[in-house]
């Protein structure tokens, strides 16, 4: 029987009844409805939010025999019927001060013809108001309100700070009609990739209980490797003999590309669902997750901040601070972290300090491609070129090649983009480290006012220092006086020791020796 893949799908209904692959969270929506009324939930883009979304409204809305065969069919006994109000924020762009109150206005009208309201008129707070009442009071349920991607607005008006305080003064009262109305409400559920706290639109929204770091809903999205071996071993099997591995070395495969996500301390893995769905229907690995658009608001807030890079798969920090994101916070990570692009990878119990790094393969090289344009002087398109490139010359020995190739990355940077120049520098050098770290080994180091980075092949140890406004006498001395060199005195392969200088004058590299 031919095997559809949800790729994309978000309505419950539709997968069910058109004969998807469904990975079955039902005993998370019997557990949900049972235990609380109030929740909000923080996943990356494509991990299943409004999938979920949707099984809660079929569910509210009594459809039992969408859930034949599922866990849930076994336990609820009652199947009642609510009235549902589904707020979808994800269906528009959010440019100009209209836009958010355009899509609040078509969801209102929507509602308020189904439970004939007739305060068209007033504020959508007080519109939202009427027909959560009047949805009550014409069936004799409470309410269930459903809002996918809450936070969009708000992301989309990161760079702009005028835009997002418009955004922020519309909904804050609007969710806040969620609070005063809590007797009309049987549940609300909120999703999105953030959690804007203190000046945020949930301080009128105190009483929401925060699934996204709970342990007992780690697995409520995306798929964990006992699912991936439920639902989908037979597409393991048909990947290996399509990619030539054995059975183990695809499921490697699988686990170092799409795994690693960790939204709590100590719990299990998850993979992201997208680019496994996306694997198996296409039978070949690739970049599915990534391909499918990185926000431009992770660079401007890393450009922004000055963040140097280096730290990204370094990162400790807090709950507290992984838990909101801060308006008028300087520190990029919670956004970083909260999108996806980091993940929880150890914990202090001690200190209560996670460590944060990237949760796979694809997530990091894809990061770091999408990042070198936007830091050095190299279009989109010829990212994997350059870094081919790079790799080739470093296996051939062909060290004045990479460097001069290396200095074209610094021509033309605007003055504006590198208001600290050392840093700057070093952020470049990272991430082409990074990229060539995925063909060769690259170790990077940094500290102030130089970098060394060693790169090993098959035939070459390469030791290069790094100076900024200093000679190549300075940096040769500095491999010579730290003894780089000593860990390699017996390996076979040549060893080329390269000291390189930059210049703030030029903004680029100047000179470069060999030793």
């Amino acid at each position: 029987m031919e095997r559809i893949y949800p790729i994309g799908i978000q309505n419950f209904e539709k997968i069910r009844r058109d004969g998807y692959i469904y990975v079955d969270k039902t005993r998370f929506v019997y557990q949900l409805a049972k235990t609380g009324s109030y929740y909000f939930l923080s996943r990356p883009r494509r991990f299943g939010k409004s999938l979920l979304i949707s099984t809660l409204q079929a569910y509210f809305e009594g459809k039992k025999d969408l859930f034949k065969g599922l866990a849930i069919e076994q336990l609820e006994k009652d199947w009642t019927v609510y009235p549902v109000l589904h707020l979808d924020l994800n269906a528009r762009n959010y440019e100009d001060e209209n836009s958010l109150l355009e899509e609040l206005n078509k969801h209102l009208e929507i509602w308020e013809q189904q439970y004939g309201s007739p305060y068209g008129d007033r504020a959508p707070e007080e519109r939202f108001f009427h027909v959560i009442r009047l949805a009550h009071e014409k069936t004799g349920q409470r309410v269930v309100i459903l809002v996918d991607e809450y936070d969009k607005p708000m992301l989309q008006a990161i760079e702009n700070d005028e835009l997002q305080r418009v955004y922020r003064n519309q909904l804050k009262p609007f969710y806040g009609v969620l609070k005063s109305m809590d007797g009309y409400i049987k549940l609300a559920f909120l999703t999105g990739v953030t959690k804007f706290g203190k000046v945020s639109v949930f301080s009128d929204l105190n009483n929401l209980t925060d699934l996204s770091m709970n342990p007992n809903y780690v697995e409520i999205c995306g798929m964990t490797e006992q699912e991936i071996h439920q639902y989908f071993e037979t597409d393991i099997h048909t990947l290996a003999e399509k990619e030539k591995l054995s059975y183990e070395e695809t499921c490697e495969l699988l686990k170092t590309n799409y795994d690693g996500y960790h939204f709590t301390e100590n719990s299990v893995g998850i993979y992201n669902p997208f680019s496994l769905l996306n694997t198996f229907f296409s039978m070949r690995p690739d970049s599915y997750w990534f391909a499918t658009g990185t926000p431009s608001y992770l660079v401007y807030l890393l450009q922004r901040y000055h963040y140097d890079l280096w730290y990204l798969d370094k990162e400790e920090t807090t709950s507290d601070v992984l838990d909101s994101i801060d308006s008028l916070s300087k520190n990029p990570i919670p956004v970083i972290y909260q999108s996806g692009y980091l993940t929880i990878k150890g914990y202090d119990k001690r200190f209560k300090m996670y460590s944060l790094g990237f949760p796979n393969q694809e997530v990091k090289e894809g990061f770091f491609k999408y990042l070198l344009p936007h830091y050095a002087s190299v279009s989109e398109t010829d990212t994997t070129f350059n870094i081919q490139k790079f790799v080739n010359e470093v296996e051939q020995g062909d060290y004045d090649s990479f460097l001069s190739r290396l200095q074209t990355f610094f021509c033309n940077i605007p003055y504006e983009l590198v208001t600290d120049l050392e840093k700057h520098y070093q952020n470049v050098l990272f991430i082409v480290s990074s990229l060539m770290g995925f063909y060769v080994d690259a170790e990077f180091h940094t500290n102030r006012g130089r970098v060394d980075l060693i790169l090993k092949t098959s035939g070459y140890i390469y030791i290069m220092e790094f100076k900024l406004d200093g000679t190549v006498e300075e940096a040769i001395r500095q491999i010579e006086e730290k003894g780089y060199a000593e860990p390699f005195a017996h390996d076979p392969r040549k060893l080329i020791k390269l000291a390189v200088n930059f210049s703030s004058e030029t903004r680029n590299i100047a000179e470069w020796e060999v030793v």
